[in-house]
């Protein structure tokens, strides 16, 4: 062997050893996602349970300023469908904004993607929720997880009086295998009768020409924010767009990878009110809360994740339950990066 050919190939064991190595180091550092138990999920709650008293409960609607500060849930179902809680599971809270992206596979689901999109855009968001954005100039809401492009997607659901609601509830419904699920008819009132800025939304987007029906439509956004479910329902709809829009029991009536795709991109890039970005960086994983205090959130091909603590953060997201999130995916090296 030449001298040259020797230090190549010295060379190259001395990397591949590096390489091995690091893998080892690595794999150390990083827990396997199978060893994921209800203590896992305990001990990460217990850590992050304090969180509650630098948040704030959500009372611009005064029917959420009811809600215990205190409530904390944690639920994962993993690949295999198999779900692991902790905490407050059997507390019951408010879709709010996590209604979103329901209402966004419906829609698209009848419409289609080019249809649904041509009256908003795929942008990320920057502004809070409830801003206005774009409307008063390019007359276009900047994605459908802010208010504007939620109330359109809503409007875009065939059928009369509350017929795209009653879409939305049963595919919550069909998604959680939860019958049970409902709406808070006082949370409705409650939204309804505050809700004049979503109302200024929805008339300035029919003065652009883009919703032609009545408050009807209105009334179906406000009732869609208000179905209650349970930290684990939320775990179930983030396994669901996790794996192609199958269930967390196997059935795949819905099953569709390029719907998973749309959904998962758009909680990764607005899921998280103007705080996505920064989400996107600690996390890294599609996500999507609401002021109810809950976070649903996708880890592709792997599990659901569902949290529930209803104290907030500056941004309308749970405090604690980005915590928890956080602590989860730090463990088991979840980020999608």
């Amino acid at each position: 062997m030449k001298k040259n050919s020797f230090l190549f190939s010295a060379k190259g064991i001395l990397i591949a050893g590096v390489l091995s190595l690091n893998t080892v180091m690595y794999a150390q550092k990083t827990a396997d996602i199978s060893t994921i138990s209800e203590k896992t999920l305990s001990s990460i709650l217990e850590k992050n349970r304090t969180y509650y008293a630098q948040g704030k409960v959500a009372d611009y609607i005064p029917e959420l300023g009811k809600m215990d500060a205190k409530a904390i849930a944690f639920s994962v179902v993993d690949k295999n469908g198999k779900v692991f809680n902790s905490g407050d599971v059997q507390k019951k809270f408010t879709m709010q904004s996590i209604s979103k992206i329901i209402a966004l596979m419906v829609a698209v689901n009848e419409k289609g993607e080019a249809n649904v999109f041509d009256k908003m855009g795929y942008f990320g968001s920057d502004r809070p929720f409830n801003h206005f954005s774009n409307l008063e100039t390019t007359g276009k809401p900047l994605n459908p997880m802010m208010n504007a492009g939620a109330i359109l997607t809503t409007s875009l659901i065939s059928g009369d009086g509350e017929k795209p609601f009653l879409k939305i509830l049963d595919m919550v419904r069909y998604i959680t295998k939860n019958s049970t699920i409902d709406y808070s008819k006082s949370v409705y009132e409650s939204e309804k009768s505050t809700g004049h800025r979503n109302r200024g939304m929805f008339y300035l987007m029919k003065n652009n020409g883009l919703i032609s029906g009545n408050e009807d439509q209105l009334d179906n956004y406000f009732k869609q924010c208000s179905i209650e479910l349970t930290a684990e329902d939320l775990a179930k709809i983030g396994y669901f767009f996790a794996n192609q829009c199958v269930r967390y029991d196997g059935n795949s009536t819905y099953k569709n990878a390029e719907i998973a795709k749309l959904i998962e991109s758009q909680m990764l890039t607005a899921g998280m009110y103007e705080f996505s970005g920064e989400y996107s960086r600690t996390v890294g994983l599609p996500s999507k809360s609401g002021v109810g205090g809950g976070i649903t959130v996708s880890v592709p091909g792997k599990m659901g994740i569902g949290v529930f603590s209803p104290a907030l953060d500056q941004h309308g997201n749970s405090l604690a339950g980005y915590h928890m999130i956080l602590d989860l995916v730090k463990q088991y090296n979840l980020s999608i990066f």
